[in-house]
């Protein structure tokens, strides 16, 4: 039994495949949990890190029913202190398509510099990389970027290519790396813009691999794909 009740549900009481979807992931969020937990398993304090905004009772909230819904997994390590570690389902992982096509009418319609009072996390983007980009089936290997945030420490990122599909992974070096890209929060801000302003990042390695990805990843690779 969980140790706080899930959140009460308020469903659409409509018989549609769309409803009972909703009904599921359609509160503020869901989605998002699932984009932030694309990386990988995390803690607790991690959701809480790359989430801002929510409390810490939301989010204990949303979890219980996120793992009552088989959204998500629970894992419980012996260790001192107490570690639980949140991870995908595959129920939850087919999701990613969603976030993606939320992403890319985001592009469209309401893509910008950030506004004021915005929290910028460059990881957030790269985290919708396996719902958002779909590189030519052709294209394989491995992307290493460093992204530096808050406090002025890097963070870093792996994005790996294969079969028309790319997966991620976070906070882990990749000496396997065929390319890597670097630059600091206002770098990136620039590049994964409307603009698509790439002269403040350092590029190194598989140029058509950068370019593959990260045109996946701006607003104007997109619309650029789209027009094709």
């Amino acid at each position: 039994m969980a140790a706080f009740p899930p959140p009460k549900r308020h469903p659409y009481d409509q018989w549609s495949p769309d409803t009972r979807a909703l009904d599921l992931v359609g509160d503020k969020w869901t989605l998002l949990i699932v984009r932030d937990l694309a990386a990988g398993p995390r803690r607790f304090v991690e959701l809480q890190r790359v989430l801002p905004g929510i409390s810490t009772e939301q989010l204990r909230s949303r979890l219980n029913r996120m793992v009552a819904d088989g959204l998500l997994t629970r894992q419980r390590y012996r260790e001192v202190p107490p570690r639980v570690d949140y991870e995908l389902t595959e129920r939850a992982r087919d999701l990613m398509p969603v976030l993606g096509a939320l992403a890319r009418w985001g592009y469209e319609w309401t893509w910008g510099p950030p506004r004021d009072g915005e929290d910028i996390d460059i990881g957030a983007l790269f985290r919708l990389a396996p719902g958002l980009v779909h590189p030519p089936k052709s294209l394989r290997g491995t992307l290493a970027i460093a992204a530096t945030g808050k406090g002025g420490k890097p963070r870093d990122y792996v994005l790996h290519a294969r079969d028309g599909e790319v997966t991620i992974e976070e906070a882990r070096d990749a000496p396997e790396a065929d390319a890597r890209v670097s630059g600091s929060q206002a770098a990136w801000v620039a590049a994964l813009g409307p603009d698509r302003d790439r002269r403040g990042l350092d590029v190194t390695g598989d140029r058509r691999l950068v370019e593959a990805l990260l045109d996946g990843l701006s607003a104007a690779g997109l619309r650029n794909s789209a027009a094709a």
